[in-house]
């Protein structure tokens, strides 16, 4: 993969030089060429080929924590059940707020 991002920033390259050093070329046209067409597009690219590695390591490190991927999971809403909160019984906090 980085072969191919490489291959084509240094086309882009030389697409810059070349404009830069034509007679109606200018050095900004030079700087918009590489970045328009180098610059943005190679991150895009390799920012897409790697989705699948970027989310091999989010499922590890949700393994490694023991945790349920998300997918797999419905989100909880956090006062959904009526219930106190996990741990509020034994820390001295009420669980349900006193009407005065």
């Amino acid at each position: 993969m980085y072969i191919i991002a490489i291959a084509w920033i240094y086309v882009t390259l030389m697409m810059s030089v070349a404009e830069a050093n034509n007679t109606n070329g200018t050095v900004l046209g030079a700087i918009v060429t590489f970045i328009l067409y180098g610059i943005l597009p190679t991150a895009l690219m390799v920012y897409l080929m790697k989705a699948p590695q970027r989310n091999r390591a989010r499922k590890a490190k949700e393994a490694a924590w023991g945790q349920e991927p998300d997918a797999e999971s419905a989100p909880v809403q956090p006062d959904a059940s009526g219930h106190a909160p996990s741990g509020a019984e034994h820390s001295g906090i009420p669980a349900v707020r006193e009407k005065l």
